[in-house]
C-alpha cells in the first residue's frame, strides 16, 4: 500500500498569517480580553486550541468592550464592522489576508465610481459577506450561474470580483452567463493562486489512486470543494475531519492512497493522518507474518493458539512427549523452551510432571502436536501488556527496527508499533536514530488476538514535562530572582529559559534606559538574573524583569555622583539649546550650549555628534526635578587669551 501527499496541501499564507497575529497577541497582552471575529480559520482543532487559551469569538463588535483586543481573520470583515468597533472603543489587530484586503479596495474603489458590483462565490461565506460590505450590501451575489437568470439588471456594465477559494469553472460560467445577457463586465480574476494550484494538484492525483483522502474541517469552503473535485474522480473519496473519521477497513483494501487537505488544516492533523494510516499498513503487514498456516484440527484435537495441560510421557535432550488425552501426543522440542546456560531439558522434565503448553501446530509433520513454553511465557507478556493499559502504567521496550509509518519496539517476547509522530515530543524526520534504544512507554492500544499493541513514548515524554513543569512552577515566587538563559529575541522583547519554561522580558523591562531591540543589551545564549513581576499559571505566562535587578539610577544618584565631579558619557540627543549625555542606562545629564566650549557656540552640531564619548564636570544635580546640569567646557584647558584677561 502506497500513500501520496498533494502538493500545496494545509495552511496558506493568509491563514498562516492569522495565526501567527493571534499567536502574538496571546504573548503580549495575555492579561487583556482577547477575540476573534467569528472562528479565526475553519478548523475546530484549532480554535478550540485558542479558546483554551483565552482566545473568545465574537460574531458583533459590540460583543467586546474598550480596551479589549479584536482580531480580524483572514476572511475580513464589513467596513461597517471596523467603523462600529472604533466606536466601542476595541483595539483592532488586522489579520485579513492580503489578497481579500486588495478585493476589499477594488470594490470600495469600484463602488464609490458609481459601478455596480458582482461578487461571485457563496453569499453564506464570511469572505463573501465582507465583500460585500465594501459596497454597502449592494452587489449581485452568484453562487451559481443559474443565479445570474434570476436578476434583472438595472445597468449594462458590471465590476466582477470573486471568493478567493471558488474553483474557476464557477467564475467562468458566470462571465458567460452575464455576456448572454449583453453585461458589460470589468473582471478582476481574484482567485487566489495557493487555491488553484491546491485543487489542481488534488484534481490531478484523485485520477491515480483507489482512494482519497480530504482532511480539514467540514465548515471550510475550500475544503468542501476539494472533496468535490476528488469525488469527480475517485468514487472512494472520504472527508476526513479527524482521525476517528478514517475509514480504515475501506482504506485496506486499497494499494494506492491520495491525501489533499485544506488552507485552514494545521499541518500536524494532517501528520497524525498519514501516520495512522502507515499504522495500519504496518500492522496488516504484521498480522500477515504472525498467522500460522491453517489449522489442521478436528473436533478432538487443541487448535493452533490454545493453552493445554499434559503428563510429560518421555524426555530427551531434544524434545519433551506429552500425553494431552487425545489420539496425538504433544511434542515439546528444546527451542521452544527456555533455557539457561548449559540446562538440558532432562534437567527441567522427569515423566509423569504435570506441564502447561500453547500449541504452535497441530501436525508437526510426524503426527504430533507441536508445543511450546515459550508461546506460553508470551502470553503471559501479553497479559502485562493489557494490565498496563488498563492500569496506564509505564512499561519499557526496545526498539529493534524501522517499519513505514514508525518503529517497531519489543516488550520481552512480545512486539508492538510506536507511529512515527508518538517517537517523540518533537519532530521525528527519520526513525533510525532510535534504532536500539529502549524507552519507556505507555500501551494505548491492544487486540490480542491479532498479535497488535500500539506503544507511546511522547505521552510519557509529556507526563515527566508536566511534572517537570509544575515543579518550577511550584518553586517560583512573584519577586524571586532567578538565573535563566536567552533563548530568542521578538521585536518586542525577549524569552527566557528559566529551566523548563519560558517567561517574557518585555523591551521596557530588559534596561532604565531606552532601547531600540532587546539585542542592544542581550545576546543569545547569555545567563542572566532576573526578577518574577508576575506569574499566570494557568495561561502559562511569566513577566521577567532585568534592570528591576539593578538600582533606579536616582535612587542612589548621590552615591555615585556629587556636584564638581567629572564624568564619562555618549551624546544621545542634541537640541537647539544643549545636548543630553548619557551617564548610564536611565541617567542623562543636560550640556547647555553655553557650557560646550570656551568660544561662542551658535550650532551645536558642529562641536557634537551623536554616539560621541565626552567628559563632563557636573554643575548641578536637582534631584526633585530629577536633572542634572554638565559642563564640557570645564574639562577643557582655557585658551591663553582667556587666561590673561582672568590674571587682569
Amino acid at each position: 500500500m502506497e500513500i501520496i501527499r498533494a502538493k500545496n496541501s494545509g495552511f496558506c499564507f493568509g491563514v498562516k498569517q492569522a495565526i501567527e497575529a493571534t499567536e502574538k497577541q496571546i504573548q503580549i497582552n495575555g492579561d487583556r480580553n482577547i477575540y476573534t471575529c467569528g472562528p479565526l480559520i475553519h478548523n475546530k482543532l484549532v480554535t478550540d486550541s485558542l479558546y483554551e487559551r483565552g482566545v473568545g469569538i465574537i460574531n458583533q463588535a459590540e460583543e467586546a468592550k474598550a480596551g479589549d483586543i479584536v482580531i480580524i481573520r483572514s476572511h475580513g470583515e464589513t467596513k461597517e464592522f471596523y467603523d462600529r468597533a472604533a466606536r466601542v472603543g476595541v483595539e483592532i489587530v488586522d489579520a485579513t489576508c492580503p489578497f481579500v484586503s486588495k478585493i476589499h479596495k477594488l470594490v470600495n474603489k469600484a463602488y464609490k465610481a458609481g459601478m455596480r458590483i458582482v461578487i461571485v462565490g457563496d453569499r453564506t461565506h464570511p469572505e463573501v459577506i465582507g465583500t460585500n460590505g465594501w459596497c454597502e450590501n449592494k452587489a449581485f451575489i452568484f453562487g451559481t450561474p443559474d443565479d445570474v437568470d434570476n436578476v434583472t439588471f438595472d445597468c449594462s456594465r458590471v465590476f466582477v470580483v470573486c471568493q478567493t477559494t471558488i474553483k474557476r469553472e464557477l467564475l467562468e460560467q458566470v462571465l458567460d452567463k452575464l455576456a448572454e445577457k449583453n453585461i458589460e463586465v470589468e473582471v478582476y480574476d481574484t482567485i487566489c493562486n495557493a487555491t488553484k494550484e491546491r485543487q489542481e494538484a488534488c484534481d490531478e492525483l484523485s485520477k491515480k489512486v483507489d482512494a482519497m483522502v480530504i482532511v480539514g474541517g467540514r465548515n471550510s469552503s475550500n475544503t468542501r470543494k476539494l472533496y468535490d473535485i476528488s469525488q469527480k474522480n475517485c468514487n472512494n473519496s472520504y472527508f476526513v475531519e479527524n482521525i476517528l473519521d478514517l475509514p480504515l477497513k475501506e482504506l485496506q483494501k486499497c494499494n494506492k492512497i491520495g491525501l489533499a487537505a485544506g488552507a485552514s488544516t494545521p499541518e500536524c492533523l494532517i501528520k497524525e493522518v498519514i501516520a495512522n494510516m502507515s499504522e495500519m499498513i504496518t500492522n496488516d503487514t504484521m498480522s500477515m507474518e504472525d498467522f500460522m498456516a491453517e489449522i489442521d484440527a478436528s473436533l478432538r484435537l487443541p487448535r493452533t493458539g490454545e493453552i493445554v495441560d499434559g503428563k510429560v510421557h518421555q524426555v530427551t535432550e531434544k524434545e519433551v512427549i506429552v500425553n494431552m488425552g487425545c489420539k496425538k501426543d504433544g511434542i515439546l522440542p528444546a527451542e521452544e523452551v527456555t533455557l539457561e546456560e548449559g540446562q538440558k531439558l532432562t534437567d527441567l522434565f522427569k515423566v509423569d510432571d504435570e506441564i502447561q503448553a500453547k500449541v504452535i501446530k497441530t501436525d508437526d509433520g510426524d503426527g504430533g502436536i507441536l508445543l511450546s513454553k515459550k508461546k506460553l511465557e508470551i502470553n503471559e507478556h501479553w497479559n502485562e501488556i493489557n494490565d498496563a493499559l488498563e492500569n496506564k502504567s509505564i512499561i519499557s521496550v526496545k526498539v529493534v527496527r524501522t517499519v513505514n509509518g514508525g518503529v517497531i519496539a519489543a516488550y520481552k517476547e512480545v512486539t508492538g508499533f510506536i507511529p512515527l509522530s508518538q517517537l517523540s515530543d518533537k519532530f521525528v524526520e527519520s526513525a533510525d536514530e532510535f534504532i536500539g534504544q529502549t524507552m519507556d512507554v505507555r500501551v494505548t492500544r491492544v487486540d490480542q488476538r491479532r498479535g497488535r499493541a500500539v506503544f507511546s513514548h511522547k505521552a510519557v515524554l509529556a507526563e515527566e514535562r508536566q511534572k517537570k513543569v509544575a515543579a518550577i512552577w511550584e518553586g517560583l515566587h512573584v519577586d524571586d530572582v532567578v538565573e535563566g538563559k536567552v533563548m530568542r529575541f521578538t521585536d518586542y522583547g525577549a524569552f527566557i529559559d528559566l529551566g523548563g519554561i519560558d517567561g517574557l522580558l518585555h523591551i521596557s523591562e530588559i534596561s532604565w534606559g531606552k532601547l531600540k531591540h532587546p539585542q542592544e543589551v542581550l545576546t543569545i545564549g547569555d545567563t542572566v538574573k532576573v526578577k518574577i513581576l508576575s506569574m499566570n499559571e494557568e495561561k502559562g505566562k511569566i513577566s521577567l524583569g532585568l534592570k528591576q535587578t539593578t538600582p533606579e539610577p536616582w535612587s542612589v544618584i548621590n552615591e555615585n555622583y556629587q556636584v564638581g565631579q567629572v564624568v564619562s558619557g555618549k551624546v544621545v540627543q542634541i537640541k537647539e539649546y544643549g545636548a543630553f549625555i548619557e551617564l548610564e542606562p536611565g541617567l542623562d545629564g543636560l550640556v547647555h550650549i553655553s557650557e560646550v566650549a570656551h568660544k561662542r557656540v551658535t550650532d551645536i552640531a558642529e562641536e557634537l555628534t551623536i554616539g560621541q564619548d565626552v567628559s563632563a564636570k557636573i554643575l548641578e544635580i536637582d534631584e526633585e526635578r530629577k536633572r542634572i546640569s554638565l559642563s564640557i567646557k570645564e574639562t577643557l584647558e582655557a585658551p591663553a587669551e582667556e587666561v590673561a584677561e582672568d590674571a587682569e
